[in-house]
């Protein structure tokens, strides 16, 4: 309601407080895939993993309001040794979770625990059916060891008769890798995954063309225009419901607009020394809401994001 009052009136109006947060356990990760800050090291901001007495201090804060709670940012979740505990945390406050993961942590006991956990939703990156096309992204990883979790959680599912977690496979689209689509859904229904899903890839530097972009148009982000440079498809309206409904929360509790602020460029409060109402409701925050609705094309995160630009009715 917030959202659409907000857009009739050009000014922002923030009745409630979100439903959805992310929240981001580590900013490590085993891997070194090319277009990612974590895989490249490249932050500009502290690097570290979330506490669980941070969490358990932010928990109870958001836990009436909140629907869903996602437990990925940057980094591989599994390589904070709390994150299963503070998924059952979460779970036991009826909280619908989620993460995303390479699979290379999927260990026997790793599968179990996250089955226990509770987690709602496990995705799961695979960006290639053969190791030499998967390797082209995901440097340092290892297709073997994605199928072999996939596999381990699907069989502590049925050891433990869950219906949870909902496993999905993510495959993200590249020209290296655009010709195994049809492949890695025929491949997932084999393995047995409950879900399949074709995502498009955010390209940094995308002006001048990249070897990452795929040439089909239904799996880019991006168009070339007359003059050969690459623009992004997308509208960039002066819009986006995620101001409104959520949020992401760093591992050390700086509250940022949404995953696409990697830097924490845009930081709008700190859980250590704030509270979140407070933050949510805060002149900082409905000051970006307000730059938002103005002009957002001048706000660098959002000039490379196909996401909150659909209106909503």
């Amino acid at each position: 309601m917030g959202f659409h009052y907000s857009r009739l009136i050009h000014k922002p109006t923030q009745i409630g407080l979100p439903f959805f947060v992310s929240i981001e356990p580590t900013t490590s990760c085993n891997l070194r895939c090319p277009q990612c800050p974590s895989g490249l090291r490249e932050f500009t901001r502290p690097t570290g993993m979330l506490q669980n007495n941070l969490f358990e201090k932010i928990i109870p804060q958001i836990k009436n309001t909140v629907h869903s709670l996602t437990f990925y940012f940057q980094g591989e979740p599994y390589l904070n040794p709390d994150f299963l505990k503070m998924v059952d945390s979460a779970n036991r406050h009826h909280i619908y979770t989620i993460t995303s993961t390479n699979a290379h942590y999927l260990s026997e006991e790793n599968a179990k625990q996250t089955v226990l956990s509770k987690l709602d939703k496990l995705i799961i990156s695979v960006d290639g059916i053969t190791q030499e096309v998967y390797e082209r992204y995901r440097v340092g990883g290892s297709f073997n060891k994605v199928i072999d979790g996939t596999k381990e959680i699907l069989r502590q599912k049925a050891l433990l008769k869950s219906k949870t977690p909902h496993v999905v496979w993510q495959f993200v689209v590249f020209k290296h890798n655009e010709s195994q689509v049809d492949a890695v859904k025929k491949l997932g229904k084999h393995v047995g995954v409950n879900e399949v899903k074709i995502k498009t890839a955010q390209v940094y530097d995308f002006e001048n063309g990249h070897d990452l972009i795929p040439e089909a148009d239904k799996y880019a982000r991006y168009k070339k225009k007359a003059s050969g440079e690459y623009e992004i498809k997308s509208k960039l309206l002066n819009q986006c419901w995620r101001m409104w409904q959520g949020c992401v929360i760093t591992w050390d509790g700086k509250v940022v607009p949404c995953c696409f602020d990697k830097d924490a460029k845009y930081k709008l409060g700190n859980l250590e020394s704030e509270s979140f109402g407070n933050i949510w409701h805060s002149e900082a925050y409905n000051n970006f809401r307000k730059s938002v609705l103005k002009s957002r094309n001048r706000i660098d995160i959002c000039t490379n994001c196909t996401e909150g630009t659909k209106v909503w009715s």
